[in-house]
């Protein structure tokens, strides 16, 4: 049998041998169960497939994700993350840093993980498992010398990771054909929140933000309701006189005949018998209704770190701040991701003597997040490039809008003397 038979299971009869909770019975075979008691909270939360949030919704992924600030700040946190350059580095004796290309590991990050992904796919897709779920697990397929060659996305919820009485971490993993299978810790790439409570899983988003989209999906709930039930009407006509049921249903007909034609909104009516118009004006508590709900929609972007800006609040303004905006996107959104990534790279995916050897490391290129303006980067590779504090060679410069190398460009522009006017002689003065 394979090493991916044993991880992921074959037919029943071959992996009867490995699955530690089958019996055979009449020449078949039957799966291990647990049971529950019918008050159990695990049964009730098993069959409920969410949690009750304390407005009595019961939210689970779905119900997250169809919240649109949700769906935004997820969107925009795995898409981020999914598009940005990934890089193993390297750190030469003399101090210098190349791109390690020569490592499978640099493919696999910033190519093509495994055989139906790409890099983005895969980053974006763990990245979103780890603000759902609060986990996500890679099966890391290693070839010659220990050298990852493939990591292979795991079912969710199969995995658990395991410390041992002597601090040995493992996993344990259910396979889809049944029974389970001990991972060791150096087969398994395991990318968390960076917030934990135990220190080997991370905290499920959806757990600790179930009362706010719980409340948000209910608020979202009413509003159905009421446009369904069609009880929001602009306003009344009013009178002192007695109409009959014909001059009535003229009326009715008349107002629906005007409402279907585009050309008359915005006209006033002409009342006759003594009619009133009568605007409805938004009560307090309707008012308070649209405020919650604008409330709960900040609630529920607090739980991402996304800026109010970026989540399309109608009444913030995006006006010349955007760098700075973006700035802070970055800064307090996605950098605690990053370092997440990069560490859970390194531990993961290097082996013990590439790790004590300080010389790989992961490293992901935020600038292709913070780059202004044309003219903001005119300015700035002019500053880099300054004869007389440059920073920066012609060729790195170039190589930042994807331009071919120039002769002479991987050098550092040379320092220019800055000539100082003469001072006037004494001869000159007196003249």
């Amino acid at each position: 049998m394979g090493i991916l038979d044993r991880i992921f299971g074959a037919s029943p009869s071959a992996s009867f041998a490995d699955a530690p909770k089958t019996i055979a019975r009449g020449g078949g075979i039957v799966q291990a169960w647990n049971s529950y008691d019918m008050d159990s909270p695990v049964l009730a939360e098993f069959l409920r497939d969410g949690k009750v949030s304390s407005g009595g919704v019961t939210v689970n992924e779905m119900t997250a994700l169809r919240n649109s600030t949700f769906f935004r700040a997820a969107n925009l946190i795995a898409s981020s993350i999914g598009m940005l350059p990934t890089h193993l580095m390297r750190l030469r004796p003399d101090g210098t840093r190349e791109k390690a290309k020569d490592h499978p590991l640099y493919r696999l990050l910033h190519k093509r993980p495994n055989s139906y992904q790409t890099a983005f796919e895969f980053k974006s897709y763990m990245q979103l498992l780890a603000l759902l779920d609060g986990n996500a697990y890679g099966l890391i397929l290693r070839g010659l010398r220990d050298k990852p060659v493939a990591i292979v996305p795991l079912a969710r919820k199969s995995i658990t990771p395991k410390l041992s009485a002597d601090w040995q971490l493992s996993f344990e993993y259910r396979r889809p054909s049944g029974g389970t299978v001990k991972l060791p810790a150096q087969d398994v790439f395991h990318f968390r929140h960076p917030m934990t409570r135990d220190g080997l899983k991370g905290i499920d988003l959806l757990d600790v933000a179930v009362n706010a989209i719980g409340i948000a999906s209910q608020a979202e709930r009413a509003a159905g309701k009421m446009l369904k039930g069609g009880v929001m009407a602009g306003g009344a006509l009013e009178t002192d006189a007695s109409l009959g049921d014909e001059a009535i249903e003229n009326l009715k007909v008349s107002m629906r005949e005007r409402s279907m034609e585009g050309e008359n909104a915005g006209e006033w009516l002409v009342l006759e018998e003594g009619m009133k118009a009568k605007p409805f004006i938004a009560s307090a508590k309707d008012a308070q209704y649209d405020e919650m709900r604008k409330r709960q929609a900040e609630e529920v972007s607090r739980f991402t770190g996304v800026p109010r800006p970026l989540l399309m609040f109608d009444e913030t303004s995006w006006g010349s701040g955007i760098e700075q905006l973006g700035l802070y996107f970055v800064t307090y959104c996605l950098m605690p991701w990053f370092v997440a990534w990069e560490q859970a790279i390194e531990r993961s995916c290097l082996t013990v003597a590439e790790q004590d050897a300080d010389e790989l490391y992961v490293k992901f290129n935020e600038g292709a997040l913070l780059r202004g303006s044309l003219k903001d980067q005119a300015d700035f590779f002019a500053k880099a490039l300054g004869p007389n504090s440059a920073y920066r060679t012609p060729d790195e410069v170039r190589g930042a809008f994807d331009l071919n190398p120039i002769e002479g460009g991987d050098k550092l522009p040379v320092a220019t003397a800055v000539a100082t006017p003469a001072k006037p002689s004494k001869e000159s003065a007196d003249d």
